[in-house]
C-alpha cells in the first residue's frame, strides 16, 4: 500500500469518527490555522523568497494577509453558513418543515499551486475546515522551499490526520488521483487539469479546477490613460507577471498605442526603478523551464519596452511587446511572466470580437469612462470575472466567487462559495403524520378534481417569511387599532 493511498485512509477514517461535525472544532482549527500563519511568518517569507524571490512584504500583501482575512471570515460567520437555510413552500408544504442543510462532503483534496503556493493552497483549505471536511493537502513541488515549509510545520498547528501534507512530483500527484476524494480542488493549467478531471471521473468525484488563460485588457482611447496604465503596470508585473489573472494582453486603438507603451514605461521605472534586477520588489521566473518558454514567446514580436534578462538568475524585465497580432506567438499560450503584449483593434467592436472567437478568460479588464461601454463589454463577452478600471482587486473581494468558465476553470471559491462548494447542500422535508385528506389527492385513482386541487396546491408557492411579516403587520395594525379604540372611549 502506497504512503498516499494510507494518508487517505487515515483522513477517511478521522473524518468518519464525526470529529469534524461540531462548528467548535472546526473554528479550534480556524483558529490553529491563524496562529500558524502568526508565528511562522517569517519561515513562510523566507520560503517564498528562495522559490520566487519575493521580499517579505510583498509575501506579506500578496499570500497571508488574504488567508487572514479569510479565516477571519468564516469564523465569524461559519454558525450562520451552517445553519439550516429555510426555502420557499407550495399549499401541500405549508405546514412542514421544509429546508436546506450543509453538510460535510468527507475528504477533499486540494492541490495548490507555486505561483503563490501559499494563497492558492491554503485559502481552499480555510472553506474545507470550516465545511466540516478533512483534508489532503498537495502543495506544488515546484516551489520546493514553500512546500517543504509546509510539510514540517502545518501539522504542527493543525489535526494532522485530518488535515496531511503530501508532498513530492508527478508520480506522488498521480498515486493520489487514483484514491478517490469526495471533491477536488485544483489550481493550475489547462492540461493538467484535463487530467485530475479524468482521474475525477473514475470515481464520480466533482471538481473545482481553477485554471487560467489569455485575460485581455482593452483601453478605451478616451479613459484617462495615465491612470489605467499605471494600474495596468501593477496588475501585470507583480509577482513577475506570474499571477493567474494579471492581464495578459492589451487590446487598443492605433492612435492611442505610443501613449500606453510611453506611460508603461514611466510606470515600470516608478515601480522598480531603472534597473528591476536590482529591486527587492522585482522577484525572478519560477525556475530555467519557465524562464525559456517565456523567452521563446517573444520571437517575431517587437520589443518596445525591457526585453533585458539572465538566465543564470531567471531573470527577465517587464517587457513591453508591439508589432503583436493574434497570430504571434505569444498569442498562442498564456504568458504567465513579465511579458506585455499590445494588439491594435479599430475599436470596441473588434475588441469584443477579438474576445469572443478565443476561449473564455479568466477575467476580462477593461478601462473606460464610459459606463454603456462597460455594460456593452458585460453584455457582449464570458468570462470568470470582469474587472473595469483597476487590475486584480476582484479577488481580495471574499463577497465575490472567484473561479473561471469553460478553459479558464470550472467552480468557484471565496468566503461563503468556498464553504458551499466543498458541502453537500441536503434537501430535507419534515412532514407530520396527520391530514391524510389533503394527502389523498395523489393516490390512485387519478381523476380531473384530484388533478385540479394538485394544479393548486403543487404550482402555488408560498413565501412564509412574506406570510409572517404580513401577519406580523396586521396583529399590529390591530393592535394600534384596539389602542386607538380605547383612547377615543375615554376621550
Amino acid at each position: 500500500m502506497s504512503r498516499e493511498q494510507l494518508v487517505v485512509q487515515q483522513a477517511r477514517r478521522s473524518f468518519q469518527t464525526g470529529k469534524t461535525k461540531p462548528l467548535e472544532y472546526r473554528i479550534h482549527q480556524l483558529k490553529s490555522l491563524l496562529c500558524f500563519i502568526s508565528e511562522r511568518r517569517k519561515d513562510i517569507a523566507d520560503a517564498v523568497k528562495r522559490d520566487l524571490g519575493k521580499s517579505e512584504h510583498g509575501t506579506e500583501l500578496f499570500e497571508t494577509l488574504g488567508l487572514e482575512g479569510e479565516i477571519n471570515l468564516a469564523m465569524e460567520k461559519l454558525a450562520e453558513w451552517a445553519a439550516p437555510r429555510p426555502v420557499e413552500k407550495n399549499l401541500l408544504t405549508i405546514l412542514d418543515e421544509v429546508y436546506v442543510q450543509p453538510e460535510p462532503l468527507g475528504v477533499v483534496l486540494i492541490i495548490g499551486a507555486w505561483n503563490y503556493p501559499w494563497a492558492v493552497t491554503l485559502q481552499p483549505l480555510v472553506g474545507a475546515i470550516a465545511a466540516g471536511n478533512a483534508a489532503v493537502i498537495k502543495p506544488s513541488e515546484v516551489s520546493s522551499h514553500s512546500a517543504k515549509v509546509m510539510e514540517e510545520l502545518l501539522p504542527q498547528y493543525l489535526d494532522k490526520d485530518l488535515y496531511p501534507v503530501v508532498t513530492g512530483g508527478v508520480s506522488e500527484t498521480q498515486e493520489l488521483l487514483k484514491q478517490r476524494f469526495d471533491h477536488i480542488v485544483y489550481t493550475g493549467n489547462g492540461t493538467v487539469g484535463k487530467l485530475v478531471m479524468a482521474a475525477a471521473a473514475r470515481h464520480l468525484t466533482p471538481v473545482t479546477l481553477e485554471l487560467g488563460g489569455k485575460s485581455p485588457c482593452y483601453i478605451d482611447k478616451n479613459c484617462d490613460i495615465k491612470v489605467a496604465c499605471r494600474r495596468i503596470t501593477w496588475g501585470k508585473f507583480v509577482n513577475c507577471g506570474q499571477t493567474c489573472i494579471a492581464p495578459d494582453f492589451i487590446l487598443c486603438e492605433p492612435c492611442i498605442q505610443s501613449q500606453v507603451v510611453e506611460e508603461i514605461q514611466k510606470c515600470i521605472k516608478e515601480f522598480y526603478t531603472d534597473n528591476p534586477e536590482t529591486f527587492e520588489d522585482y522577484g525572478r521566473i519560477i525556475n530555467q523551464r519557465h524562464f525559456k518558454r517565456i523567452m521563446a514567446l517573444m520571437e517575431g514580436s517587437t520589443v518596445a519596452v525591457g526585453g533585458d534578462n539572465d538566465e543564470s538568475q531567471c531573470y527577465i524585465a517587464p517587457t513591453v511587446l508591439k508589432d503583436v497580432t493574434g497570430e504571434s506567438k505569444v498569442m498562442k499560450e498564456e504568458i504567465f511572466g513579465p511579458l506585455l503584449p499590445i494588439i491594435t483593434v479599430s475599436g470596441i467592436d473588434e475588441a469584443i470580437q477579438f474576445i469572443n472567437e478565443r476561449e473564455k478568460p479568466l477575467v476580462i479588464y477593461i478601462f473606460s469612462n464610459n459606463n454603456k461601454l462597460i455594460k456593452r463589454v458585460i453584455a457582449e463577452t464570458s468570462s470568470g470575472a470582469l474587472l473595469a478600471n483597476d487590475c486584480l482587486v476582484h479577488f481580495t473581494v471574499s463577497a465575490l466567487p472567484f473561479g473561471g468558465v469553460g478553459n479558464s476553470g470550472m467552480g468557484c471559491y471565496h468566503g461563503r462559495y468556498t464553504f458551499d462548494q466543498l458541502s453537500h447542500l441536503r434537501s430535507c422535508l419534515i412532514k407530520q403524520l396527520k391530514m391524510e385528506g389533503v394527502n389523498s389527492m395523489r393516490y390512485p385513482p387519478h381523476t380531473a378534481k384530484k388533478l385540479s386541487w394538485a394544479r393548486l396546491l403543487l404550482l402555488k408557492q408560498v413565501n412564509v417569511c412574506r406570510l409572517r411579516r404580513m401577519a406580523l403587520l396586521a396583529t399590529l395594525a390591530g393592535l394600534a387599532a384596539f389602542v386607538a379604540q380605547r383612547f377615543l372611549r375615554r376621550g
